[in-house]
């Protein structure tokens, strides 16, 4: 676990911007690191989601994404932080800069699909786990929502 000295940069950019980084990491940690088969890994959202990218003096170290659903309601996701970064608290600034999203947007409801063993990372914020746990790209995982 590497504890940065330098300031983290999270912007949020359009999939046409992101994608570049965004898929490097993704890449790295879903494909790579956890087994998911490359052709889940992107799929129809990506194309309209917001994408959370976070940069350690101009290299990206974690992404995270929001897609907005119908009924002020959104769908945060693959959210995936490069290893050596992981608890320096990378995640906490994706997720915040993506709830400060949805709060400017006006939405009320926001979803994921929690792997199960970052529950605890999640539940930091407010979401409830909700339903059984099932399996996901071969990872077990389960709901969440947070209602804001």
């Amino acid at each position: 676990m590497t504890h940065l000295q330098m300031p983290i940069v999270i912007l949020i950019k359009t999939w046409q911007d992101a994608k570049l980084d965004a898929y490097s990491i993704r890449k790295r940690v879903f494909i790579e690191e956890q087994g998911v088969p490359e052709e889940m890994e992107l799929d129809e959202f990506d194309l309209n989601a917001q994408h959370a990218l976070a940069y350690a003096d101009s290299e990206c170290i974690g992404t995270a994404r929001l897609v907005t659903l119908a009924g002020n309601r959104g769908r945060i996701g693959r959210m995936a932080i490069l290893p050596k970064h992981r608890g320096d608290g990378i995640g906490k600034q994706l997720l915040g800069a993506l709830l400060k999203a949805c709060q400017s947007q006006g939405i009320e409801q926001i979803e994921l699909h929690a792997q199960v063993t970052v529950i605890p990372f999640y539940e930091q914020f407010g979401f409830i786990a909700q339903g059984d746990i099932y399996d996901e790209a071969g990872i077990p995982h389960r709901d969440m929502i947070l209602r804001i």
